[in-house]
């Protein structure tokens, strides 16, 4: 196992933007919003040339037990108990505040390493950077994450104090980045923290809990390596308020373009949204593997004809992901969670399969016989040869004369076609017409 780097502190020090910056990408939410950070997000990263596990934390304020800003602070603190080394950091501009002296107090308890860093330390808070020996957590570092001050320094420390490398596994295989998305309130951290078996994830009855897109490796029982992302949930456009909210569904929308299988939870105890269908088009359009979870499955009563209702509103309402599964679950019992992640690992496998070129065009050749082109202008459309141009998702390109001209209905024809023949269900088919003569007609 990498070891595991936490930053932490109270809420509007940096701690984002210097997860950011030692990452070396934007992957955390950064805004002039104190309580931005609600959930921790982890990321491989190398510094000074050792391969650590750098982990961001919700600001570290107190609230009563069972709020939600109770449900923060005790995240952020299990995330510090498992760390290996804490970088506490502070805002120089502020200066040690009595939060900082109680933090600093507390980290000294939880008995693991802690080094101090003031951030901000750029222009007027060069003056302030030294007030962090008050802590009484040795020399602090001081740094700005803003402008990129003090970062090399910074990684050089946190790799001496890190005890030497062992035999730790430098780069993992491949992981397969799943990304649960849908309505706000649908129970995508509450699932999970299912397949994690640990709360890792803010949850609660209030909406909107989650802001960030956060990112978790998991190893399936099998042995599948994931990256689970969990995001914040997506409400109309017009519904879409400004600020931390604006950034939250962009961080959603940025995490579903860069995934490989998207489940989309759509809470089943409130049947399926025109929002629902919306997500799915976007997952369609990114052409995303997908799989349709009913979350809340419990607490369902009717269950055959809710499931059998949502079936038919998808099947009308996206055909773009004609046969995808929809699966009914409830994170919060574990019923149905055995069949989510091989649905999962079965719409990534259709996702990525690549058909021979000689099947295609035995398939073409028949499709062609059952149903011709249509004449168009008074003259046929002769569609000649088919290749796979692509997988992920599955793209092909038909070529032939006038082929550009073949009508929207013709094409739908090939493309269930293709669906049908070589078992695509539920992912998007990319289908393409090229006015161009076959291109290995040369060659036959």
């Amino acid at each position: 196992m990498l070891p595991r780097v936490v930053i932490a502190g109270r809420a509007n020090v940096g701690k984002s933007s210097l997860f950011n910056r030692l990452a070396g990408r934007r992957l955390a939410l950064v805004a002039d919003t104190p309580g931005l950070t609600r959930d921790g997000r982890e990321t491989e990263v190398r510094l000074a040339g050792r391969a650590v596990l750098l982990a961001d934390t919700a600001g570290l304020e107190a609230g009563p037990s069972g709020s939600l800003a109770g449900r923060m602070l005790a995240r952020a603190e299990a995330v510090v108990r498992r760390a290996d080394l804490v970088v506490f950091v502070i805002d120089a501009r502020a200066g040690v505040l009595p939060r900082d002296l109680e933090l600093a107090q507390w980290l000294r308890r939880q008995g693991r390493p802690v080094m101090a860093v003031t951030n901000k330390a750029e222009g007027r808070g060069a003056a302030g950077a030294a007030e962090g020996w008050r802590l009484g957590l040795g020399e602090p570092l001081a740094v700005s994450a803003a402008h990129g001050e003090g970062i090399d320094a910074l990684a050089a420390a946190i790799a001496a104090r890190l005890a030497p490398a062992g035999e730790v596994r430098e780069a993992a295989e491949r992981a397969l980045r799943l990304a649960v998305v849908g309505r706000p309130n649908a129970g995508k951290s509450t699932l999970i923290n299912r397949l994690l078996g640990e709360d890792r994830l803010l949850t609660g009855p209030e909406p909107g809990i989650t802001r960030d897109a956060v990112t978790l490796p998991f190893t399936a029982a099998d042995g599948t390596l994931f990256a689970l992302i969990d995001t914040a949930g997506l409400r109309r456009r017009a519904r879409v308020g400004r600020g931390a909210e604006t950034l939250a569904a962009s961080a959603a929308i940025t995490a579903l373009k860069r995934a490989e299988v998207v489940a989309l939870a759509v809470d089943a105890t409130a049947g399926i949204h025109e929002q629902d269908l919306e997500i799915g088009r976007l997952i369609a359009e990114e052409g995303r593997a997908a799989v349709v979870i009913l979350t809340k499955w419990d607490a369902v009563p009717a269950r055959a004809g809710v499931k059998c209702a949502i079936e038919e509103r998808i099947a009308a309402s996206l055909p773009q992901l004609k046969g995808v599964t929809v699966l009914p679950l409830s994170a919060l019992t574990g019923v149905g969670m055995t069949a989510f992640l091989p649905a999962v690992a079965e719409a990534a496998e259709v996702w990525n399969r690549r058909i021979p070129t000689g099947s295609l065009n035995r398939w073409l050749t028949q499709a062609l016989a059952r149903h011709p082109p249509p004449i168009i202008g008074g003259r046929r459309v002769n569609l000649r040869y088919i290749t796979e141009a692509k997988a992920r998702p599955p793209s092909f390109v038909v070529f032939g004369s006038r082929a550009e001209a073949a009508p929207e209905e013709y094409r739908r024809y090939l493309v269930n076609g293709l669906r049908e023949s070589f078992a695509l269900p539920g992912t998007p088919i990319r289908l393409t017409f090229r006015n161009t003569e076959n291109p290995f007609a040369a060659s036959e």
